[in-house]
């Protein structure tokens, strides 16, 4: 038998998600779905629950900062590159510092997978989110404004739906100095590996290196560029493609070190060597590249201070603060160790 709940009448005593609940006989969260207008109810059960809110007066809790749960969400689309887990390090120092415990998941790009996290991150009433992923879709990312949490975006792929502020680097100045350093060298033929297109990143990242050569007074030659996907085995196409034409290249740009490595290997099966033959220069500097042989010269994203940032401004949001800037982009360097040098005479 369902409790009764007190009259509506009594002005001391407030009704509870809990107790509408119990009279209702239903869940909690299917409560709360009702009073958050959610359409994944179905209509008796929404009306039952609305007729029990109406009747005992139910007021939702006025505006203010919200319950804390000691929780942060940092969602990517994978989890199978070591740039996710520098910024997942970068997220983690300052969350353990500040004594937030954070949740990472990973949606693979699938549209269930999205709406599985949505609801979870419902159930477990996260503080805040850090968006490391272009995988949700248009209502997804309406879904999780609905919600109200505070929500950074880490490198967005695009111009966001979400209202939120964004971290990112500053990939048009990385792609530039990769393409001066090798001019600097003497190159002229500089074959390029692109990342995904639809990437904000790629496309800035391709732009520094078509600006560095007009800048120089050359031509851009589209058969120098190879549309990668960030991944090794596109870095070992892009390269062994690029190497295969009738006029190489003398020096490639991969703008990811994962795809430099990839280049690295269409070098080696030539019966050719980095960088006596060909310069390769990548973009990232993820821990690895310093071991690779050679080691690898590359743009320094700062992924782990992104991380950090991300996990900061969102800790920010979550207090009530206003940020001084909607966007925040990190300074690239560029590291030089010992797969470029001049080209042969």
């Amino acid at each position: 038998m369902s409790k009764k709940l007190p009259a509506a009448e009594e002005p001391s005593r407030k009704i509870t998600i809990a107790e509408i609940a119990a009279e209702a006989g239903v869940s909690v969260p299917t409560v709360s779905r009702v009073i958050n207008g959610r359409s994944d109810v179905s209509a008796d059960t929404r009306e039952r629950v609305q007729d029990l809110l109406t009747r005992h007066g139910y007021q939702r809790r006025a505006s203010g900062p919200r319950p804390s749960s000691g929780l942060i969400d940092l969602v990517f689309s994978d989890l199978d590159s070591p740039w996710a887990v520098e910024i997942m390090r970068g997220v983690e120092e300052v969350a353990h510092a500040a004594g937030i415990g954070t949740v990472v998941s990973a949606i693979h790009r699938r549209s269930s997978s999205a709406r599985q996290w949505l609801e979870n991150l419902q159930a477990r009433a996260t503080d805040g989110v850090i968006i490391v992923t272009s995988a949700l879709n248009a209502p997804q990312q309406a879904e999780l404004r609905r919600l109200n949490i505070p929500a950074v975006i880490v490198d967005p792929a695009g111009v966001p739906l979400l209202d939120a502020p964004t971290i990112g680097a500053s990939n048009w100045a990385g792609g530039l100095a990769a393409t001066e350093h090798l001019l600097g060298l003497g190159h002229r033929r500089i074959g390029f590996i692109a990342g995904q297109p639809q990437l904000l990143c790629s496309r800035a990242r391709l732009d520094g290196y078509r600006t560095a050569l007009e800048a120089a007074g050359l031509p851009v030659d589209e058969h120098l560029i190879y549309q990668g996907d960030f991944y090794h085995a596109s870095g070992f196409a892009g390269g062994t493609k690029l190497l295969a034409l009738a006029q190489p290249p003398t020096a490639i740009f991969a703008s990811s070190d994962q795809m430099a490595l990839g280049a690295y290997e269409a070098v080696r099966r030539r019966g050719m060597r980095v960088p006596e033959d060909v310069s390769i220069i990548g973009f990232d500097d993820l821990p690895e590249v310093r071991w690779s042989s050679p080691p690898l010269t590359t743009i320094r994203q700062p992924l782990s201070q992104m991380g950090m940032v991300a996990a900061r401004t969102v800790l920010r949001l979550v207090q009530g603060e206003k940020l001084e800037s909607p966007r925040m982009e990190l300074a690239t360097e560029l590291v030089i160790r010992e797969s470029t040098a001049p080209p042969r005479s």
